[in-house]
């Protein structure tokens, strides 16, 4: 038998497995409302890194076998924070599983127009990674939508405790009335509070989940307050004027750079452009460049020194706030 024949019979046999085993997990995850609201819980709480407690309740809470060893391998507990700081109510066995069955798609599909074996891996990984990039996608657009409403929820606890309010109550006054995501953040804060929890040890979770420095400034000057003492509604609208200053600045900092960001993108966009305008006038001079052996050796110092220079432009032209 053709060994090509061979391979494509395994591919097809991995890609029935992952669909049996992707089906038995979709009607596993999706038993009753009750077990999800648990499993998010002790989802948030890995993610939160809380201590024993969060160890515990995935030891014996109602997660998949799956779950609870991919959550014991190294590197697992990022991925899983990945998920939670992009408000994607997502397993990280589904994730991999979805991962699996692109990248089979991808081997399959290339085989099957008759492309060789390295360029389906190749369109295999890049197909596989499209979930990881769009779940770093989603967490960009999560965190930076969290970090414009940090300023009002911030304000509202500075109200409530200026109204005589705990600080607990003024973390549930937020999580009840403020904005979603934000308020989501707040609320699994006041749930870990309510479970009994340390406010310290809640408050560098919620620090955790939202790597924000903005965050990381109210978890920072709350915690000194419970130590040395204060007045922390005048420390908080502190903070949330400089949250609203740094905004200002940024935003002048990003039209000031828009010129430059557009001049990257023309001086990276502008080998190919070139490069296809001329083959499109004299393609027998063009593809020279690829089939002379003195022209491959020019297209791999070229893209070395373009990676560089993508690299040198893209640092040049992010500027923090």
């Amino acid at each position: 038998m053709d060994s090509g024949l061979i391979l494509v019979l395994v591919i097809a046999f991995v890609a029935v497995v992952f669909l049996i085993e992707g089906l038995y997990m979709l009607w596993n995850d999706r038993r009753g409302p009750e077990v999800q609201r648990l499993q998010r819980r002790i989802r948030h709480l890995s993610a939160g890194r809380a201590g024993q407690a969060g160890g515990h309740l995935l030891k014996g809470g109602n997660v998949g076998m799956t779950d609870r060893f991919l959550l014991s391998l190294p590197r697992m507990q990022h991925l899983d924070r990945l998920i939670e700081q992009a408000g994607k109510d997502i397993s990280i066995s589904r994730l991999g599983l979805v991962m699996g069955g692109l990248f089979v798609a991808g081997v399959l599909g290339m085989l099957a127009i008759g492309r060789p074996m390295g360029v389906g891996v190749l369109v295999a990984f890049v197909l596989g990674a499209l979930p990881l990039l769009w779940l770093m996608a989603e967490r960009s657009k999560r965190l930076l939508l969290m970090q414009q409403q940090l300023p009002d929820a911030i304000d509202l606890m500075a109200r409530s405790l200026r109204a005589g309010h705990a600080f607990p109550q003024a973390l549930n006054m937020v999580a009840q009335e403020g904005p979603d995501p934000l308020a989501e953040e707040f609320r699994i804060a006041n749930d870990e509070l309510n479970f009994g929890l340390p406010m310290d040890d809640a408050l560098r979770n919620l620090a955790a989940r939202l790597p924000v420095d903005d965050v990381r400034f109210f978890v920072i000057a709350v915690l000194l307050q419970r130590e040395t003492g204060g007045n922390l509604s005048e420390v908080l609208g502190n903070i949330s004027n400089l949250v609203r200053s740094r905004f200002r600045l940024l935003a002048k900092v990003q039209v000031l750079a828009a010129e430059g960001k557009f001049s990257a993108l023309v001086l990276a966009l502008m080998p190919f452009g070139v490069g296809f305008l001329m083959y499109l006038v004299n393609a027998k001079f063009m593809s020279q460049l690829w089939t002379d052996p003195a022209g491959l050796r020019l297209i791999y110092l070229s893209g070395v020194m373009y990676v560089v220079g993508i690299y040198w432009m893209s640092r040049v032209v992010n500027i923090r706030v």
